[in-house]
């Protein structure tokens, strides 16, 4: 499906911008990753990644154009697509830009006393407030600080790791100066447009100004804190370069990311001659084997030093209590907050029905042998909903306060488990994908997401959700709604065991399948009618091919 680009909010003041350059021509093949072209900001002129593969379909904005944030910059899709629907909504961005602008407004108000600050500041002095880096981004968190109080700092230098509901990315100076005043110390959260940083010529009294901003409702912290900073962001860039030497986060720009994809180059064999370690263009151009084998053979060497001291583990007698902390991450964050948001607004009420699993064992098996196939039995599942949803269409719904939405388009949503918590990666129309179609998309989207490298909209757009556990032995559980879908499924493990078939014992396999409903939208009995023809697909798969 084609996939609408807007022009993207680069810096926190950022309301329109141009584009200086196209790297990329309608009919190109477009990878994630991709530089697609560099747009001009109030501040800066930046390229401008793709977080989509596909055909470059349509230009919006042609170069020197200049737009506001959220217009249709591009369309990306399958080569030979129809995009005239996309197209004609795709000209009005102005009706789209409140949306994606409501948490600037909403927050204006509170920015009221900072604004005013920032009337009144000294010449040079430059406020950084806590940027919006995603479409649904309201407050973020601090991971790492890569500057220091008193650092001096250039254009285009990385201040900080911040943590949005989506991603840790890195934060951009768009000014250059002395950071004068830290206002978000490492791991504390605030909302978009708090106080973040203060930049300015060194020796500026800027006491009065973080004040203001205090007094105003944003969150910063306290002056006297700030040289409680400077060890903190000295360790944290330690950290990040430690990372980069050490097999951990790689700090890269874009274009270098690109580059060494192209020839095939790992990040962690190439020294970085950035700021705090970062590969740029030149270190991946300037590359040579020999380089590579340098640092290979130091690696060693560095794992035992820096294994040393790891080695040695702290005694716990008997009977002391022992507890550790960690801070919630922004991940476990919006997911503690939408799950409760779902349990505690939608009335929740579980089906669980037995499933025969030989006859789709044997189809699997079958299946596998073609070459460069492989389906699993989740990828049956997803296939045997798609099909059922499409006979139940009150089950694809979601609630609304005047009135339920019935969904006759099919989008799965497939529950995977990160590091961090869970993401949801949707299969766009998986009615119409083969069952092949779906194992190779489903392992495409979990790599992707445990890598944290899918976009935002990946994750956008379900009508319905299949979370499975049954890899971990699990045989029954009950799942929370993933809103605004009115439900989801619950897959447990196959299991072995004795069954009646024509009133004899016999061993077969069989699976439990939940299926959570929002009692708002979904009826008993509608629930228990999708469930019967879930089982009649999975117990007999030649059915979904018809």
């Amino acid at each position: 499906m084609a996939i609408k680009v807007t022009m993207p909010r680069l810096s926190d003041t950022m309301t329109e911008g141009t584009v200086a350059t196209w790297l990329k021509k309608v009919g190109d093949k477009i990878s994630e990753g991709d530089i697609l072209a560099e747009i001009e900001t109030d501040k800066a002129t930046m390229e401008f990644e793709s977080f989509n593969e596909g055909t470059l379909l349509h230009i919006g904005i042609q170069a020197g154009e200049t737009a506001p944030v959220d217009s249709l910059l591009a369309i990306i899709g399958k080569e030979g697509e129809d995009i005239s629907a996309l197209l004609a909504g795709g000209d009005a961005p102005a009706a789209e830009a409140p949306k994606a602008d409501a948490p600037a407004a909403e927050a204006k108000t509170e920015t009221a006393a900072p604004a005013k600050a920032a009337a009144e500041l000294p010449k040079g002095v430059v406020v950084v407030t806590m940027p919006r880096l995603s479409d649904t981004m309201t407050e973020g968190t601090v991971a790492t600080w890569l500057k220091k109080v008193g650092d001096t700092v250039a254009e285009g230098d990385i201040l900080a790791e911040i943590e949005t509901d989506k991603a840790t990315m890195e934060f951009e100076s768009f000014n250059a100066g002395t950071l004068l005043y830290i206002g978000i110390q490492e791991g504390n959260t605030a909302p978009v447009d708090s106080l973040l940083a203060i930049i300015g010529p060194a020796g500026t009294d800027i006491s009065g100004i973080a004040d203001n901003y205090a007094a105003g409702g944003a969150a910063s912290a306290p002056a006297a804190e700030e040289t409680k900073a400077a060890p903190a962001a000295e360790k944290a860039q330690e950290a990040a370069v430690a990372d980069n030497s050490n097999g951990g986060r790689i700090l890269a720009s874009p274009l270098a990311k690109k580059i060494a994809s192209d020839k095939g180059i790992q990040l962690n064999q190439v020294k970085g001659s950035g700021e705090n370690g970062r590969i740029v263009k030149s270190d991946i151009e300037n590359f040579t084997p020999s380089a590579q084998a340098q640092t290979t053979a130091s690696a060693p060497a560095a794992k035992e030093e820096a294994s040393a001291p790891a080695a040695a583990k702290i005694f716990v007698p008997a009977g002391e209590v022992y507890t550790e902390e960690i801070k919630n991450s922004q991940m476990r964050k919006i997911i503690a907050k939408r799950l409760a948001e779902s349990l505690f607004t939608a009335p929740h009420y579980n089906l669980v029905i037995e499933v025969s699993m030989d006859e789709a064992m044997g189809a699997r098996a079958t299946i596998n042998t073609v070459p460069d196939t492989k389906v699993s039995f989740n990828d049956m599942v997803i296939k045997a909903c798609a099909l059922a949803l499409k006979k139940h269409p009150k089950i694809n719904s979601q609630w609304k306060e005047d009135a339920i939405i019935i969904n006759h388009h099919v989008n799965i949503g497939v529950a995977v488990a990160v590091e961090d918590g869970l993401v949801v990666p949707v299969l766009k129309f998986t009615d119409a994908m083969s069952l092949s179609q779906i194992g190779a998309a489903v392992r495409d989207l979990a790599g992707r997401a445990k890598n944290k490298k899918l976009g935002p909209q990946e994750m956008e757009g379900s009508t319905f959700t299949v979370s499975n556990l049954g890899m971990f032995g699990i045989t029954e559980f009950n799942s929370i709604i993933n809103q605004p879908n009115s439900a989801i499924l619950s897959v447990g493990a196959i299991v072995e065991k004795p069954v009646v078939k024509n009133g004899q014992i016999v061993v077969g396999n069989t699976m439990m399948l939940s299926l959570a409903c929002d009692h708002r939208t979904i009826d008993g009995a509608t629930g228990a009618q999708f469930l019967q023809t879930l089982k009649q697909y999975i117990e007999s798969p030649v059915t979904m091919l018809a």
